[in-house]
């Protein structure tokens, strides 16, 4: 039994398919399916069951598989180990991050730590809530920057920064007129939201749960995944949106005149960053973790009178 032999088994049950796992570990699948044979025949068992298309392991095989991740990881804390000892910050991270976060927090961070930490490789992902918390099950992804709390076992919670909602309303709009907003002031048929999918679509919905005036719905209906879009729509039409506080930094003085926070206790929704609950590569995320940290305002950083909104994924 070697490493490779597991790290074949464990892309296989990943992928459920041979062809893509041999892809993945930069091998001929001939090569891959004749090591994971060997395998299974020094064990006696059958890993896969291959007369199902994806291909799926047996009863033994699951527990087998689940063996050699955590074997595949403890041998990886080795490097780890060594990493730590020589002071070194080295090696790939792969990250998953909210859309509505990512053109807000990544530039800031980004050019800084690549000059602090040049023989790190970052490869980062733009995916919605539900695909960050796959990937990383599937140990797919090492870290996730999202909102929290997921509520997930699997998942361990890393708390970063506590980020607030605003209005930002058109002129026409009685929001406009106020110097701080309350929930249950907000009208349903005035809000333009993100599209279904986005956990931040159903934060908005929760600050102002059971406190909607129902009134008549926009006849148009728009769907959008993207935050600078709600801006627009605001711009150039009436209503209002629900952003979050860091989207804000890019805006013209005419535009912040329409942003108007809430009543405290301010909703807010934290971000963390998110890995499995057996993950590895600590040096390098917590570096990551320090950049982070070390570019968002100091407010943010503190929960005192703000109230965190669930996601409800």
């Amino acid at each position: 039994m070697t490493t490779v032999q597991l790290e074949y088994i464990v892309a296989v049950d990943t992928y459920r398919s041979f062809v893509i796992a041999a892809e993945k570990c930069f091998v001929t699948q001939p090569t891959l399916s004749m090591q994971i044979q060997k395998l299974e025949d020094e064990l006696g068992i059958k890993l896969f069951d291959r007369s199902k298309l994806p291909v799926v392991p047996t009863e033994i095989g699951i527990a087998v598989i689940s063996q050699a991740r955590i074997i595949l990881k403890e041998n990886a804390r080795i490097r780890e180990i060594i990493a730590d000892q020589k002071k070194e910050v080295q090696g790939n991270l792969k990250v998953g991050i909210i859309p509505t976060l990512a053109p807000y927090l990544l530039p800031r961070i980004l050019t800084g730590f690549m000059k602090k930490y040049p023989k790190v490789k970052l490869e980062i992902w733009e995916y919605p809530t539900e695909q960050i918390i796959h990937q990383l099950k599937q140990e797919l992804l090492d870290c996730g920057l999202l909102a929290t709390p997921l509520h997930n076992p699997h998942l361990e919670e890393h708390p970063l920064f506590y980020e607030s909602f605003v209005v930002y309303a058109a002129k026409s709009n009685p929001l406009y007129e106020k110097k701080v907003v309350k929930a249950e002031e907000l009208e349903l048929k005035d809000v333009w939201l993100l599209n279904e999918g986005h956990c931040m679509r159903n934060q908005v919905l929760n600050i102002c749960k059971d406190k909607f005036t129902m009134g008549e719905h926009k006849n148009l209906e728009y769907n959008t995944g993207s935050v600078e879009t709600l801006k627009r729509m605001v711009d150039l039409n009436e209503g209002y949106t629900i952003l979050p506080e860091l989207s804000l930094q890019d805006l013209s003085t005419r535009q912040l005149n329409m942003v108007r926070y809430f009543k405290s206790p301010e909703p807010v929704r934290e971000i963390s960053l998110v890995t499995h609950r057996h993950f590895i590569k600590q040096a390098l995320i917590e570096a990551f973790k320090k950049e982070i940290l070390a570019h968002v305002p100091e407010k943010t950083k503190v929960q005192k009178n703000k109230k965190v909104i669930e996601i409800d994924i």
